[in-house]
């Protein structure tokens, strides 16, 4: 074996290709790794690039991107494709071309998104229609994944009508419209209902185009308010006013219809644009009142619920949708003002008459006081005049006092036949309301249903035994008790009191009578009518006359009575004027005797 000689020769000086193991020389080795390089792909970071499965395991994707490396994608990222298999193709975002290992690192999920955020704003610029995968509910709508993107479908957006269960439509894929882009936040937002409305726009010009007043239609209630119903007509709505519901009286729309209802409806109105729709249910349906029994005639007694209460009366349905009014005043046979919530309330069963009954204009008034006997048909042998009975106060006149004899029987106490003496200005004065007081009747008019009463009728008169004790030219004690219009107004005994005009208070010094004097009075004027008794001071010692004390002793001197029925008189009077400040009722009993008396005498 040959050696190999070593010569002092330098590194510098080595032939190094002429140790290459290969068998290529540089020359060779370059053009094969320039071959090599045009047989992968050029790629850039932070790009979008496609790649083939070449490897799939349960957790993971083996990418090829024609790059001298592959790819691992997790399995998760194909979640939305369980179909996935080796030989297809898939986007992948590259993130890094080599990682710390020299690995390449790329995502799936993020070229989705990429791709999905370009393809969005390219579906809201061209208006095209999306199919998407509703993921789950979230407050006010929907979740729904749109080539990757989690855009917000709202409650509003989902259908034309009001949707109330959202739950119905979670994993389920449906047709979008993308409506609204956030390119800040990255928000887009998506519409179904934009779809139907598009659909139901042609539907509804030919709706409209075809609308007639009086033509029937059928529809879906979409809406219920107090105040009526909103129907779907197949992209039209309409309202059916709550009065247009039934022909009979509805407290809420929810007694008649349900949401979603199918019914037939008739149009009663329209505007010009055809916007606002009337609509009409009850219309469909013969009017209760072309059903109502022919043979029912005034008079006749009929059975019904009362359906409203006012103050002036009851309504009172006696048959669906038929109606009758009994006003407060045919509640009772009593003319006192009372409310029709005193006698009945809503939801009580009456029975009642017929007073009234219009068929052309659909009227019917009621009456219940009818199914009682009238009071008025016998009352001249219940109350006939000058009988006696016990009444109620129930109202104050200026002219009198109104008292009820019993329910639907009242009469009038005119203010002068309450006292015979007692100057009463208002009734007010004399009794109150709710009073018990005895009555005597003076006159019946049973065409106008009216009584007139008397109370001081029930005593006899105590001016016809004055008339006999304060003739003209008696002569009485009395005491000043107060001046009116410059007279005095004097007391005389039994409670009477008697005027004095000014110029005859004169006394016989010269001077004035003065309140609280007491002094001696000529009678010079009896009125019994006007119930006036005028006196004179100054009359007694103008005239030069003896001045009694009493009206006994006058009438003695006077020459005509005796002097024993004088004493007897006189002694009666003093009896009476002894217990009496002011003439009562009560003191008539003694002053009837004392004219009897006199009388007799």
């Amino acid at each position: 074996m040959a050696e190999t000689k070593i010569t002092g020769q330098g590194t510098a000086d080595f032939d190094w290709d002429a140790l290459a193991l290969d068998g290529y020389t540089q020359i060779q080795r370059s053009e094969l790794a320039d071959t090599y390089e045009k047989t992968l792909s050029s790629i850039n970071e932070k790009e979008v690039i496609e790649g083939t499965v070449v490897v799939l395991t349960k957790r993971e994707a083996v990418i090829n991107v024609g790059y001298k490396s592959e790819g691992v994608v997790p399995v998760s990222e194909f979640r939305y494709n369980p179909d996935l298999k080796v030989g297809d193709k898939v986007d992948v975002y590259v993130e890094c071309q080599e990682d710390k290992s020299g690995q390449l690192v790329i995502s799936h999920r993020t070229a989705r998104m990429h791709k999905a955020w370009i393809r969005v704003n390219d579906v809201l610029r061209t208006g095209e229609i999306i199919t998407g995968f509703v993921k789950c509910r979230t407050k006010g709508g929907l979740i729904v994944d749109v080539f990757g993107i989690e855009a917000f479908l709202p409650g509003s957006q989902i259908d034309v009508k009001p949707i109330r269960d959202y739950d119905i439509y979670v994993g389920k894929n449906m047709e979008f419209k993308v409506v609204k882009i956030n390119q800040e936040f990255r928000n887009v937002v998506v519409s179904h209902k934009a779809l139907i409305e598009a659909e139901l726009e042609e539907q509804k010009k030919q709706i409209i185009s075809g609308l007639e007043k009086g033509q029937v239609l059928e529809g879906t209630v979409k809406n219920i308010t107090s105040y009526g119903v909103f129907i779907d007509l197949g992209g039209v709505d309409g309202l059916i006013h709550i009065t247009d519901l039934s022909w009979g009286r509805v407290n809420h729309p929810e007694e008649i219809v349900e949401l979603d209802q199918k019914l037939n409806v008739v149009i009663l109105d329209f505007d010009d644009d055809k916007k606002r729709i009337a609509l009409g249910l009850k219309q469909l349906s013969a009017h209760p009142w072309d059903a109502l029994d022919a043979n029912i005639q005034v008079g006749d007694k009929v059975s019904g619920k009362v359906v409203v209460m006012a103050d002036y009366g009851a309504f009172v349905e006696i048959a669906a949708g038929v109606e009758g009014l009994i006003h407060v005043s045919e509640m009772s046979w009593s003319q006192h003002l009372r409310s029709a919530q005193d006698f009945m309330s809503v939801g009580d069963t009456v029975e009642a008459v017929v007073l009234t009954l219009d068929r052309e204009e659909r009227k019917m008034s009621l009456g219940i006081k009818q199914l009682m006997p009238d009071p008025w048909t016998a009352i001249e042998a219940k109350y006939a005049v000058a009988t006696k009975h016990d009444a109620k106060v129930r109202n104050f006149t200026n002219f009198g006092v109104f008292v009820e004899l019993e329910e639907g029987v009242d009469g009038l106490i005119h203010i002068s036949d309450l006292s015979w003496q007692k100057k009463i200005k208002h009734p007010s004065e004399f009794c109150k309301v709710g009073d018990e007081m005895k009555v005597v009747v003076l006159e019946i008019d049973r065409e106008n249903r009216r009584i007139s009463l008397g109370h001081k009728q029930l005593e006899e008169n105590p001016w016809d035994v004055f008339e006999t004790i304060f003739g003209e030219g008696t002569i009485h004690q009395g005491t000043i008790v107060e001046t009116k219009d410059k007279s005095g107004i004097v007391a005389l005994p039994y409670g009477v009191e008697g005027i004095c005009p000014a110029k005859h208070l004169k006394k016989e010094d010269g001077s004035n009578a003065k309140i609280d004097e007491t002094l001696d009075f000529k009678v010079i004027e009896f009125n019994k009518e006007s119930k006036k008794i005028v006196v004179s001071h100054t009359r007694l010692f103008e005239e030069g006359e003896d001045r009694p004390t009493t009206a006994s002793k006058s009438t003695e001197a006077k020459g005509g009575k005796k002097a024993g029925a004088g004493s007897s008189t006189a002694q009666a009077v003093k009896a009476i004027n002894s217990n009496s400040e002011k003439s009562t009722l009560g003191d008539l009993d003694a002053l009837s005797a004392l004219k009897d008396k006199m009388e007799g005498k």
